[in-house]
């Protein structure tokens, strides 16, 4: 069920509740007992959509219904299939797709983390005009790598409702690691709801779906643990910005069902083995919206691929996956029993789940959600000073450090608008500052070495106003922290500094400027932007074919963003220079900078944006490379 549906249909409500997996029918499933048995899908069902192998591809959309919560819904599915079905190539080959749109509206296929002319790229406004009703397009270009990929919608929210799929492209040479099986793991996010709906309602409410909300009980409680003053001196903090200390994801399992390979939880995927038998899992988070944290109670995993690119094998108990990331890992399981592949939104207000067993009769306990994530001051890049100025102040300072005009020699503040300043007086060699406001309050940042930049966190004349209602100034590079609601859980957990790739850096080459990327927003309003400004009002970013160039993101939200830039890599400085891991999404936690190096080898016109579909209208720039 979704909003919807009136919410005295119980009858409804109750069953859309084991749909999830979230009511009896958890403990069902944990005792090898399907709550929903009347209606269970065929096994080849569980296992996911069909596979294409070859070079040559007709693919169509269409609008097709489905049923994932008891109440039919019209879905946009490529081939009549939601997830899309597996394209799987070969590297070296060069690959003809047919895209044929049978919908009402226009459409498009993006070819997620591949390199390929830009052309071919699939971005309506960018690459190309768009697919008309009607009409067909023919994508064609060489394959020139291999890994886990997806493919996507790149028009409107057709993304939310169905129009996705994986893509496995095998390597000309061996590769560096044994396994006996291979499996997609594609999660996503379904709402029965119009997606256009959903945005309608963030904009009137940003915290409509989230039901996480501080009880008058649980205050009562928090102020008996930790003593009036205490409890007063933290609320107050969260009371002066006009913040929650809760807010972790816009939308949540009140209106999302989450899905693995298209599979709810209430069947959940299944994937078989034997005992002993190497497993390869090709994660890949396709969802509109939520971060999904994964484990397989009873199995070590070994990370061994990231966004497609091998890195050295990590062992892990649990990774987070971001919007649009991919991650390979290989499991051995030991045993004759089945295990659980456990996905649980960031929230905590649902999961997706699947098993991995030796037998289809056979399903493995569901292991209870951990508790929902609660915001410390760190994830709104406070500094240790921070001053709240509160009030109606339109971007309150999280550091209270003064805010004297800097040095400022080499910056690059492309991105910004600067009409009518006048810079005498300013030390600005080499500076590149169009589109910036010079406005300016600074801060220094404490990054590690190899980390990425060592330059002041300034902030622009754009960044102030009602469209902006937090600063991050104390931000810092935190690639060692693996997230809210994952530190000191007692298990394992994958971070960023734990990638290094297993090739060496193609590029060694220090980067010949730097530009500096705000991921800017007010949360209350569902307003977001990249410094400031959003998309309909920005400037492309210029890069010059062949320069190496380094990107600084400073998160100024409360919010994970996954930022995404289309036709380059995003060489990501975790530390070891000579072995830099080789992303297309790159995770920007609350209150945190981040750092990654692009070499412009892809001439034309690109997209760069944050991947969560309801902030991607305001939070994307063009990037031109010439």
């Amino acid at each position: 069920m979704s909003k919807l549906i009136l919410p005295s249909n119980t009858v409804s409500l109750s069953r859309r509740r084991f749909v999830q997996g979230l009511a009896a029918g958890g403990a069902l499933m944990g005792l090898g007992l399907n709550p929903l048995s009347g209606m269970a899908a065929p096994l080849q069902q569980r296992m996911g959509p069909q596979t294409l192998r070859g070079n040559r591809f007709d693919l169509t959309y269409s609008p097709t219904p489905v049923n994932f919560t008891g109440s039919e819904r019209m879905a946009t599915a490529i081939n009549g299939s939601v997830p899309a079905p597996v394209l799987r190539w070969k590297e070296g080959e060069t690959v003809t797709l047919t895209v044929k749109n049978m919908l009402a509206t226009d459409t498009s296929i993006h070819w997620h983390g591949l390199i390929l002319p830009y052309k071919m790229d699939g971005v309506p406004g960018i690459s190309f005009n768009g697919i008309k009703p009607g009409e067909s397009f023919t994508y064609r270009f060489p394959v020139i790598q291999s890994g886990t990929y997806w493919y996507h919608s790149h028009s409107g929210f057709q993304e939310q409702t169905g129009a996705y799929g994986a893509i496995i492209i095998d390597p000309k040479e061996p590769e560096p690691f044994k396994y006996d099986r291979d499996y997609v793991v594609m999660l996503s996010d379904w709402s029965d709801e119009d997606p256009t709906d959903v945005y309608a309602r963030l904009k009137k409410l940003s915290h409509y779906y989230n039901f996480r909300e501080r009880t008058l009980g649980e205050q009562f409680s928090e102020m008996r643990e930790k003593g009036l003053g205490s409890y007063y001196d933290e609320r107050s903090m969260w009371n002066c910005m006009r913040m929650s200390d809760r807010d972790i994801s816009d939308v949540t399992g009140y209106t999302y069902t989450f899905l693995m390979n298209g599979v709810t939880p209430a069947e959940g995927w299944m994937g078989l083995f034997k005992r002993g038998e190497k497993v390869r899992l090709r994660f890949i988070n396709a969802a509109a919206m939520t971060f999904f944290d994964v484990r397989i109670p009873g199995l070590k995993m070994t990370v061994v691929a990231a966004d497609g690119n091998y890195i050295e094998p990590v062992s892990v108990d649990e990774f987070r996956i971001g919007v649009a990331e991919t991650y390979d890992v290989i499991v051995e399981p030991k045993h004759d029993h089945a295990y659980s592949v456990f996905a649980q939104a960031i929230d905590r207000s649902g999961y997706a789940r699947g098993t991995l067993t030796p037998d289809p009769a056979l399903t493995a306990d569901v292991p209870p959600m951990d508790p929902a994530p609660i915001l410390t001051h760190a994830d709104m890049g406070m500094g240790a000073d921070h001053e709240c100025m509160g009030g109606g102040h339109a971007g309150h300072n999280m550091s209270g450090m003064n805010n004297t005009s800097q040095k400022m020699d080499g910056m690059d503040h492309s991105g910004h608008n600067m009409q009518g300043m006048d810079h005498s007086g300013h030390n600005m060699q080499g500076m590149d500052h169009s589109q910036h406001g010079m406005q300016m309050k600074s801060t220094m940042g404490s990054g590690r070495a190899g980390y990425g930049s060592k330059r002041p966190i300034v902030h622009a004349d754009t960044e102030q106003g009602p469209h902006i209602d937090m600063l991050a100034d104390g931000a810092q590079y935190r690639l060692d922290d693996p997230g809210v609601g994952l530190r000191n859980n007692g298990r394992h957990v994958l971070t960023y500094a734990d990638l290094r790739n297993l090739k060496k850096t193609p590029d060694l080459r220090e980067p010949e400027r730097e530009i500096d990327l705000h991921l800017t927003g007010n949360m209350s309003r569902y307003m977001w932007s990249i410094n400031g400004v959003k998309y309909a009002e920005s400037e492309p970013l210029r890069f010059k074919y062949g320069e190496r160039l380094r990107i600084n993101f400073i998160n100024d939200t409360m919010m994970n963003h996954p930022m995404h830039l289309h036709g380059m890599w995003s060489d990501l400085e975790t530390g070891d220079p000579k072995h830099i891991p080789r992303k297309h999404t790159v995770i920007v936690q609350p209150g945190s900078r981040i750092s990654y190096l692009v070499t412009a080898d892809a001439k034309g016109e690109w997209a760069y944006h944050c991947h969560l579909i309801y902030h991607m209208a305001g939070m994307f720039r063009k990037v031109v490379v010439k």
